[in-house]
């Protein structure tokens, strides 16, 4: 269906990609990763408006392939006047009032024929694009995805995970070839997550997902393809598999290395003494023997081991406050209520403590964010934040902290730095190089931005961090830096998270927000609530076990123990072998 070969493509900063192949065909469900700013989103914008774009190689898509998009940003128009029936039925609606328009006109037209051929094709797309089961498979996707409920609901009422499931279900809908989502599980509560992995799993069609959702990623996808250092490597199977091949490849691979360094370096002290002794003695054969060994060791670096796919950038996330504060209440809420429409959240009373590392959760519209903002505010009579804190804010919404139209550079002379110096030094510890830092932030990606707003919330050295969606576009190296900064930070942290690892593996407590208020749940409460209500027991014991082994791993390699990390290895893979 697509095939594309040996492809180059660069933008003015940066190169991103090298000679890269793959091709997509019948039945595949493909997750594309890769860290954050790799070019995944930009690979996508190339099939879809191939002409646009100025590249080496080949792109071929089969002339009949009609392509589904979701977007990683759907605007939701609160303005629009229509159910989500009516929006999920536009397209099918329109093509009947053409065919209905079309007989209408026949029945005055002279000129028949031409009518007639248009009335056809008109039939044929109709049949092509939504069958004769059109109504029945939008009840069954709506059902699939839990939100039959919200059939007769404005489109404007919506929260934004739910308009992101609408999405998916009308482009299904239209019947692709070939689907292709931009991170649509981002923003999505667990339940709509569910509902997402559903609707991914029973779409009969080829899928393109860029997604860094482990739960996704293990629940979803046949093939895999890995974007990574402007190369590109595909992967028939699931995602754990590859994950665990890619492991054994490292472990391998930096064996070798280490002999391969050895190697050069035994061969750098002879050159070194073959060239002493060349300068001392004049030996015509002493200058020969040098050359030889010179050329040896240009062998040598030529042939030193290229792991494009092991060797991952992994910014260093680094969360820092002026000053440690001792333990006091950092903010309390008392009879806090927000409304819209209608009620939100209603006489709602909790406090943080200036140590607290907590998760504030509920499902997608209940208020979350409406909340953190207004602490972030602090101008709202219900809320008191002792005068001993500072507060940093991260949005999900990026361009509410970073000036989209500034360079990097101009945001951080902004926020306090002083020289150009200053700022390199900085962001370089977040894997931005320097040749970016004159780069509009408008044209990072969503990933990049996030790491962007974390490097600002850091540089700011507050003792209170409030977090929307922290890990939202964020590759999943980038995850787990985030996760050992939190582990490491000595201030408050109050986050809105739906990543059920990330919860897990960064926070005291979760504050559940439910029935328009909101009540403190301990760790081993919320386990329970999740195993009941949305994901299976087993597999997230089992992945937390595998996440553990993971860890140990990197440090046996980080130690150079090769024959731990094999032994851990083996330990690895038969938990892998129980998912």
């Amino acid at each position: 269906m697509i095939k594309v070969d040996n492809l180059s493509y660069s933008f003015p900063q940066k190169d991103l990609y090298n000679k890269i192949s793959f091709t997509l065909e019948d039945g595949e469900h493909c997750a594309f990763i890769g860290t954050s700013g790799s070019g995944k989103s930009t690979l996508i914008d190339i099939i879809m408006d191939s002409e646009n774009y100025m590249f080496d190689g080949s792109l071929k898509i089969d002339p009949n392939c009609k392509i589904g998009y979701v977007s990683q940003f759907p605007q939701l128009d609160k303005t629009k006047e229509t159910t989500v029936f009516e929006y999920l039925c536009e397209d099918f609606i329109k093509l009947q009032s053409e065919i209905t328009s079309i007989c209408a006109e026949m029945e005055t037209s002279s000129e028949i024929e031409p009518l007639l051929e248009k009335y056809q094709e008109a039939l044929d797309l109709l049949d092509a694009t939504f069958g004769d089961d059109f109504e029945s498979d939008l009840n069954k996707k709506l059902n699939l995805a839990n939100l039959s409920n919200l059939k007769d609901l404005m489109v404007s009422e919506l929260s934004g995970g739910q308009f992101k499931l609408i999405q998916v279900i009308k482009e299904m809908l239209n019947s692709p070839d070939l689907m292709i989502m931009d991170e649509p599980d981002v923003f999505l509560d667990f339940e709509n997550l569910n509902s997402l992995k559903n609707l991914i799993n029973s779409h009969k069609g080829i899928m393109l997902v860029i997604t860094h959702n482990r739960y996704l990623l293990n629940h979803c996808f046949n093939k895999i393809i890995h974007l990574e250092n402007m190369e590109l490597q595909e992967f028939d199977g699931r995602y754990i598999d590859y994950n665990f091949t890619l492991l054994q490849t490292k472990i391998e691979l930096q064996e070798l290395a280490i002999a391969d360094d050895e190697e050069i370096k035994r061969n750098e002290q002879i050159i070194n003494k073959l060239r002493d002794r060349a300068e001392i003695t004049g030996e015509t054969s002493a200058g020969r023997y040098l050359k030889a060994r010179m050329k040896f060791q240009e062998r040598l670096e030529a042939r030193r081991i290229k792991t494009p796919f092991v060797e991952i950038k992994q910014p260093y996330i680094r969360l820092t406050t002026n000053n440690q504060i001792e333990e006091k209440i950092a903010l309390k809420i008392n009879d806090y209520s927000v409304s819209f429409d209608e009620m939100l959240l209603e006489n709602v009373n909790f406090e943080i403590k200036s140590n607290d590392k907590v998760a504030i959760i509920g499902l997608n519209g209940t208020g979350k964010t409406t909340l953190l903002r207004d602490i972030f505010k602090n101008n709202h009579p219900a809320i008191e934040i002792n005068s001993d804190i500072e507060v940093a804010y991260l949005s999900q919404l990026q361009g509410e902290v970073l000036n989209e139209s500034n360079t990097i550079l101009e945001e951080f002379l902004d926020a306090g730095f002083k020289t150009y110096e200053d700022v390199e030094s900085y962001i370089s510890n977040y894997d931005f190089d320097e040749e970016i830092i004159n780069q509009k932030i408008e044209s990072l990606s969503g990933g990049e931005k996030n790491i962007l707003q974390l490097a600002k919330v850091s540089a700011s050295k507050s003792n209170m961090l409030l977090l929307d969606e922290p890990t939202s576009h964020l590759d999943t190296y980038s995850q787990i830096a985030l996760e050992k900064a939190i582990e490491n930070y000595n201030g408050a942290i109050l986050m809105i998270s739906h990543d059920y690892y990330f919860i897990i593996n960064c926070v005291d407590y979760v504050l559940l927000i439910e029935d328009k208020t909101i009540r403190k749940m301990n760790m081993r409460k919320f386990r329970k609530m999740i195993y009941s209500k949305y994901f299976d027991k087993d597999y997230l014991e089992i992945e937390q076990k595998k996440k553990s082994v993971e860890m140990k791993i990197a440090l046996a390699l980080r130690n150079t123990d090769f024959e731990r990390a094999k032994t851990l290895s083996e330990e690895l893979e038969s938990l892998i072998k129980l998912l």
